[in-house]
């Protein structure tokens, strides 16, 4: 028995055109972050790279010079 799969493009076509529609939706509820808004979320984006470059730099300093201490 061979079992061939069946390929319905109007079915694919229909679920393509839907997530489409649904992205289309969200799109048209956005809108341009004012002056502020974009200043806050610069800073807040800014002090998490910060705060995760340096918890990464004293992971290293640790791993790095703390075999030389023992």
């Amino acid at each position: 028995m061979k079992y061939v799969a069946e390929f319905d493009l109007n079915k694919l076509n229909s679920n393509i055109n839907q997530i489409l529609k649904t992205y289309y939706r969200v799109l048209k509820l956005t809108k341009k972050p004012s002056r502020e808004e974009f200043l806050m979320i610069s800073k807040v984006a800014g002090l998490g790279i910060i705060a995760i470059g340096l918890m990464g730099f004293i992971i290293f300093v640790l791993l790095v010079e703390m075999p030389q201490w023992v």
